[in-house]
């Protein structure tokens, strides 16, 4: 039987369809763990650091998050990334194994396809970024970004470079993996899947309606490319890419890392990325020769021959001895 990757819950044995609900629920409450020992990391900082506790203490009393600050930034990304392992922690408890399945159709993140992704993303964001941050002032008569360096600029740098890839993964793996394979056990055609976590993902992000649309883009583009790729690598890869070059030149000031509002322009630009990006992956796969469903051998109906009868005229199996 072939499994694709929205399916790859059903090719368990075990499976049942409130287990994912269980694992659900087992992940919450691992998250909540982790979240209590951010915190309380957060508030010792305070008395190792004593220089960061206006930092946190405005943090803490007012929830506004200022990610141009490398402790709120390293605090906001390690929030998110505590769902990858509460995700993994839970699955390993419920099932299905192995808990790669989440990650693509061959139980496992398949790096060697991983390399192949460096040359579509350096080829979409690259011109992307090029674009928005040089071009486009001109094109608007706008003034050119002058970059600038501050005391928070290379910690910033620092902390993006190390958390991002686990916050963006970790997204990837609860939104794209473990929502899009619960919806995938319990409905058949992947567009449920593909499009049904859209709305919990957009409303995580805090913007107006621009952003939120932006946001809405990335994800249905990067639920359509895993279900096309047989697994997370391709969407992993765009989300660390993306939210990576955004922090960093964040850190240089030529954007802005705070930033709520968006346009029309913004979500047309993400949209064409998107587009050259998603291009790119499908021609690299057929290059590559992707497999993209999990194909398992169901056991072989026993020999006819080897059926017996018993004298009470019940059947059996017997095995032929040379």
């Amino acid at each position: 039987m072939e499994f694709a990757y929205h399916r790859l819950a059903r090719s368990a044995p075990g499976y049942r369809w409130w287990k994912p609900l269980v694992t659900g629920l087992i992940a919450l409450g691992i998250f909540v763990v982790f979240t209590i020992v951010l915190v309380v990391l957060l508030l010792a900082s305070t008395l190792v650091f004593p220089e960061v506790r206006p930092v946190i203490t405005k943090l803490i009393t007012t929830g506004q998050i200022d990610n141009s600050l490398p402790v709120v930034l390293g605090f906001s990304l390690s929030s998110i990334a505590v769902i990858l392992p509460s995700i993994w922690l839970a699955r390993l408890i419920m099932g299905p194994r192995p808990v790669g399945l989440l990650s693509s159709i061959a139980g496992r993140l398949r790096w060697r396809w991983m390399l192949r992704l460096i040359f579509p993303v350096v080829i979409a964001y690259g011109a992307s970024t090029l674009f928005s941050v040089l071009l486009l002032p001109l094109l608007t008569g706008e003034s050119l970004p002058v970059a600038s360096v501050t005391a928070s600029t290379w910690p910033v740098v620092l902390v993006a470079v190390l958390l991002v890839p686990l916050q963006a993964t970790a997204e990837e793996f609860f939104f794209r993996g473990y929502l899009a394979q619960t919806i995938g056990g319990w409905l058949k055609h992947p567009l449920f899947a593909i499009l049904l976590p859209v709305p919990l993902f957009t409303i995580g992000h805090q913007y107006d309606v621009w952003g939120l649309i932006d946001v809405s883009v990335f994800a249905v583009v990067a639920g359509w490319l895993v279900f096309k790729t047989g697994g997370l690598e391709a969407s992993i890869v765009a989300h660390v890419v993306n939210n990576t070059v955004i922090f960093v030149i964040g850190a240089f000031g030529l954007v802005d890392v705070n930033s709520k509002t968006g346009s029309g322009l913004e979500v047309a630009i993400s949209a064409v990325t998107l587009a050259l990006y998603a291009w790119l992956v499908t021609r690299a796969a057929k290059r590559f020769g992707l497999e993209r469903v999990r194909v398992l051998t169901l056991p072989a109906p026993p020999d006819p021959a080897t059926i017996v009868h018993s004298e009470s005229g019940t059947e059996g199996t017997v095995t032929a001895r040379g």
